[in-house]
């Protein structure tokens, strides 16, 4: 499927976004800093509004399927993303990552993700054109991945997980951090830090992530555009949604249901498009199965709906449990650590654990 967006749009967006992204990058690398509720806030309502007037600029440039295509797509990829933040939660807190320091963290962590979600992009655009059938395996793996969100113990820290124990057992490393830097002196002995293990941890969470991420985006659109913009202004502004809402994650109970009912959807709208065109011989004889397709538009109404009523009913479900334990039930990052520069690092011997993303109990 052709985007029907012109040439230099495509490209100017690619370097405008590119370019937001460094300098975001570059704003960590020069003040790292724990941002506060306002500044968190305006930036997650600027990349929301970037997000919506992009969506405008495909209406008018191209035309309502391909908008409407970007919504659904963006929709999904953050909720996923969302999700991706609960697990970076748990790493942080686990590694206790000095506050000042876990905007490096995430940055770091939202970039590997692009780069992981890129490859995927290209390579998954290359087989479903080649093989459409492969949306059969990625409507299978979508649903599968929807009950390892709802089943019993999916968001436990396990420990170690077994890639950090493997770099562990070949790297040494420090007890403590030393600012954000990767690598520090110990008696004299060139030592890693624990950050290097958050930065490996929060690598292997993106991968993982990444095989959810783009079968269920390819679910609702063929555009390898859109596709790849979407998840960039999914993960536009996660850094500071972290710290508005990083506290509050772990205390909305109901968000899982609603991504798994979002990734349960798309796996079985992948199957039904496998199906409409299928060209497996030993299925239907090799021809096109009469089954209904679900369109872009419904597949957008779902995604909203699964947002809003799992997002509210976490909301009321959190205020009901606040009310009767009697605590405050507050937006913010959770801060487990606040030794400033430097901290006391049970961080090389936590949680491993959430770089074999927690939510898949594997």
């Amino acid at each position: 499927m052709t985007t029907a967006l012109p040439l230099w749009f495509e490209v100017g967006s690619m370097v405008l976004l590119t370019v937001i992204l460094i300098v975001d990058l570059l704003l960590i690398i020069k003040r790292p800093h724990v941002p506060s509720m306002r500044e968190a806030s305006l930036w997650v309502g600027f990349y929301v509004l970037l997000a919506l007037l992009f969506a405008g600029a495909i209406y008018l440039l191209g035309d309502a399927q391909h908008a409407t295509e970007f919504v659904a797509g963006w929709l999904t990829e953050y909720s996923l993303s969302i999700d991706n933040l609960f697990v970076f939660v748990l790493i942080l807190g686990a590694f206790k990552v000095p506050s000042a320091y876990q905007q490096r963290a995430l940055m770091i962590g939202i970039v590997l993700a692009l780069i992981f979600r890129g490859i995927f992009i290209l390579v998954g655009a290359a087989i479903i054109e080649r093989f459409i059938a492969v949306f059969f395996i990625f409507g299978a793996w979508l649903i599968w991945t929807a009950w390892q969100q709802v089943k019993p113990g999916g968001h436990e820290d396990q420990g170690d997980s077994w890639l950090i124990r493997q770099v562990k057992k070949v790297m040494p490393f420090s007890d403590e951090y030393d600012g954000g830097k990767l690598r520090t002196t110990v008696d004299g002995k060139r030592m890693f830090t624990p950050f290097l293990l958050v930065l490996i941890s929060l690598g292997a969470t993106d991968l993982l992530f990444a095989l959810d991420s783009i079968p269920a985006i390819f679910g609702i659109t063929q555009s390898p555009f859109i596709v790849f913009t979407a998840n960039v202004f999914a993960l536009m502004g996660l850094r500071q949604l972290y710290f508005l809402l990083g506290g509050l994650l772990e205390k909305l109970p109901y968000l899982k249901y609603g991504i798994a009912a979002i990734l349960a959807f798309i796996g079985v709208k992948l199957i039904l498009h496998a199906l409409h065109e299928n060209e497996l011989p030993f299925i239907n004889g090799g021809n096109h199965v009469p089954v209904p397709e679900i369109s872009t538009g419904t597949s957008l109404l779902f995604i909203l709906a699964a947002m809003v009523i799992s997002t509210v009913a976490s909301v009321l479900k959190a205020r009901q449990v606040a009310k009767a334990t009697g605590e405050t039930l507050h937006l913010g990052a959770a801060e487990p650590h606040q030794d400033g520069q430097h901290g006391t690092g049970t961080g090389t011997g936590a949680a491993g654990g959430a770089g074999d993303t927690p939510h898949r109990s594997e």
